[in-house]
């Protein structure tokens, strides 16, 4: 099926060429068509599987011309506002629609100016959305079609209080649309009495990941895991490389480290300013950067193309976590690496992410690296087809067993 074929008019499929969708992803071909209708749509797709496109070609083709905000995209993070933005800025140019991105971490001057000179469909994070509405700069009371990108995380960063507020300054009849890289029931929950006979679409599991990315665990005392990332990277002759840390803190340190252990990296998170993330987003899209360090919450804004490695420098406490960091490489058609550095401290989530991908994650090591005191995770090959099942030997923090020597 094409993009011609799901109901887009001349002036969406000649946005479309310029902007080189050769056909329809799985989420577009199934969303768009019910966008089209006006209906609900909760709408479930890994990263990196074209859910901006999904929402943004049908709500501009629907949407009037009457300069005020008509569409309204509520996502929880600066990044993605200035990703969906640039998306719908590409079709506006056929459709010749007005579209506004507004945020927190600038200033309120020329968001407001975009504001009192007319838009048709709005970006917006809640915080910035809440002000503005607040100091009498937009009015929302015309709203008619609804989305919450990225609802799931909106939940875990806490913002729905503030769609909550949101959401009782719209038209009560409207039509509302949630993506996301997953649906959890707290999330229906939450939403469930704002919606009117929605249709779900879910083209791949949540708990699933990408299947052209090759996983690997590198079993590691916590203390030696910076170590080995240098020990890594340098015996890695190319790549572009997301890594992720659980804390910004530790995202700094990582990056001081190993930078004066003279591997190159940039770290993006929410402390620092709004003009130096952008500015370290793009050179990490342009190549200036090879090796960028981020957090879960910084990474929903990061859409890159030609990530050849994922590196859980941290393991990530959720499977959910998990699949959505992986998710960043092998996309398009490409194939992709995720290692997760493994240490003892993290067996038990470790043990649950295979469990929820039913998938037993192979275990190496780096050639030529002195290890010092470690657990290396021994598999019970009975029982890992169904639930994989760890058993802890070797290192410091041993639970009983042997010393195991055995390398990957």
């Amino acid at each position: 099926m094409g993009f011609s074929d799901l109901g887009l008019d001349g002036a969406v499929l000649e946005a479309i060429a310029e902007l080189g969708f050769d056909e329809p992803t799985p989420i577009q071909e199934q969303a768009i068509p019910y966008v089209l209708e006006g209906r609900d749509v909760l709408a479930c797709a890994q990263t990196g599987t074209g859910k901006t496109a999904a929402f943004v070609l049908p709500l501009l083709q629907s949407i009037p011309h009457r300069k005020r905000p008509i569409a309204l995209v509520v996502t929880p993070t600066r990044e993605l506002a200035v990703q969906i933005e640039k998306v719908a800025r590409a079709v506006a140019h056929h459709t010749h629609h007005s579209v506004l991105a507004v945020y927190g971490g600038v200033g309120y001057k020329s968001q407001i100016k975009g504001l009192h000179a007319g838009v048709d469909m709005l970006v917006a994070t809640p915080g910035r959305l809440l002000d503005l509405q607040q100091r009498g700069d937009v009015d929302l009371s015309h709203v008619e079609l609804l989305v919450l990108d990225e609802a799931d995380r909106m939940l875990d960063m806490g913002f729905w209080p503030d769609v909550r507020k949101i959401l009782r300054l719209l038209m009560p009849k409207r039509q509302n649309m949630l993506f996301s890289a997953t649906l959890s029931s707290a999330v229906l929950r939450v939403i469930g009495d704002t919606l009117h006979d929605p249709v779900r679409v879910d083209v791949a599991p949540s708990s699933t990941p990408v299947s052209e990315v090759a996983q690997y665990a590198y079993p590691v005392s916590s203390m030696q895991k910076t170590e080995l990332m240098v020990a890594l990277l340098k015996q890695t002759t190319e790549y572009r490389a997301i890594v992720f840390t659980r804390t910004k803190r530790r995202a700094d340190r990582l990056a001081a480290a190993l930078n004066s252990s003279g591997v190159e990296a940039a770290t993006i998170h929410s402390d620092l300013p709004q003009s130096t993330r952008t500015q370290t987003l793009e050179g990490f899209r342009n190549g200036k950067h090879a090796l960028l360090i981020s957090t879960d919450v910084m990474a929903r804004g990061i859409d890159v193309d030609g990530i050849t490695h994922v590196i859980n420098y941290d393991a990530p406490e959720r499977p959910d976590d998990y699949v959505h960091r992986i998710g960043r490489t092998a996309r398009a058609g490409e194939t992709g690496i995720a290692i997760t550095l493994l240490s003892y401290e993290e067996m038990t989530a470790w043990r649950e992410i295979e469990s929820a991908i039913d998938t037993v994650v192979p275990t190496r090591d780096v050639e030529g690296f002195e290890y010092r005191d470690r657990v290396i995770p021994d598999v019970d090959r009975e029982t890992a087809s169904a639930a994989p099942r760890r058993v802890f030997s070797g290192g410091v923090g041993k639970r009983g067993g042997r010393t195991s020597t055995r390398r990957f």
